[in-house]
């Protein structure tokens, strides 16, 4: 699984980290979704970020990987609604649209496009990592939309910004 931060400034953003939580060490599937779990807490813990970017689930193929993979999706988006993170969901092909230009475009085109936008001086070893890293440099750039959108963490934050739509 591959993780990205940024930080924006304005209309800027510069990388803080981005990497790969190994997973391979594990054969039993809950114990995969458990450090999933703890390292997005983690993540979550040492940098505080305001919002949580994923890709959305993709039809495949593969029924067992698509299964696979969307429980990882649930289990970081549990982690990112336990602290109160509001999460955002992007396409693999708005993704890459969003980066490259093309939906379409090949992992290591992202890569390669993102190193230059984030000015990192090397590719990482697991292209995972800049998968993870497209999805919240995607997400700074749906940024005029999400003005116009409003995102509320729960029912509360809801009704609190909202008291003339109680009925009492």
């Amino acid at each position: 699984m591959g993780y990205g931060l940024i930080a924006q400034k304005g209309t800027e953003i510069s990388l803080i980290v981005m990497g790969v939580l190994k997973l391979h060490k594990y054969t039993n599937q809950a114990m995969k979704l458990k450090k999933i779990f703890e390292r997005v807490l983690e993540l979550i813990e040492e940098y505080h970020p305001d919002e949580l970017a994923i890709e959305a689930p993709f039809f495949g193929k593969n029924v067992q990987s698509m299964l696979k993979l969307g429980r990882a999706q649930g289990v970081a988006m549990a982690a990112g609604l336990y602290k109160d993170i509001p999460i955002f969901e992007y396409s693999p092909k708005k993704i890459k649209q969003s980066i490259t230009g093309n939906g379409n475009a090949s992992k290591e085109q992202v890569a390669a496009m993102l190193q230059r936008l984030m000015e990192f001086a090397h590719q990482p070893d697991h292209l995972d990592a800049t998968d993870g890293l497209a999805a919240a440099v995607c997400h700074f750039f749906q940024g005029s939309k999400k003005a116009t959108e409003k995102s509320y963490s729960g029912w509360g934050a809801f009704l609190s910004e909202n008291p003339d739509r109680i009925k009492k």
